[in-house]
């Protein structure tokens, strides 16, 4: 089985990878007051969290998204050659 990732797929992971990390290392650091650093570290964590699990699903399924076919342009008008 062969699992097909995108430039942006492997964006979307490495960010949502990110998040969580940087979620956890607020809710650990001492740096800020506790009244922004919990709120802030929990909803960073959540958001990682919750955009990880449709990235994951799809990566471990091996679905592949539908790649919409490259629109060919039409031949130029032969009118010109036609006189």
């Amino acid at each position: 089985m062969k699992t097909v990732l995108t430039i942006p797929d492997l964006a979307l992971i490495g960010m949502t990878r990110g998040m969580l990390g940087a979620g956890i290392g607020l809710l650990l650091a001492g740096r800020l007051e506790e009244t922004q650093r919990r709120p802030l570290g929990w909803g960073l964590v959540a958001i990682g969290l919750l955009s990880t699990v449709p990235l994951a699903l799809q990566v471990f399924s091996g679905l592949e998204r539908p790649v919409a076919k490259p629109i060919r342009a039409r031949a130029p008008a032969k009118a010109a050659a036609a006189k």
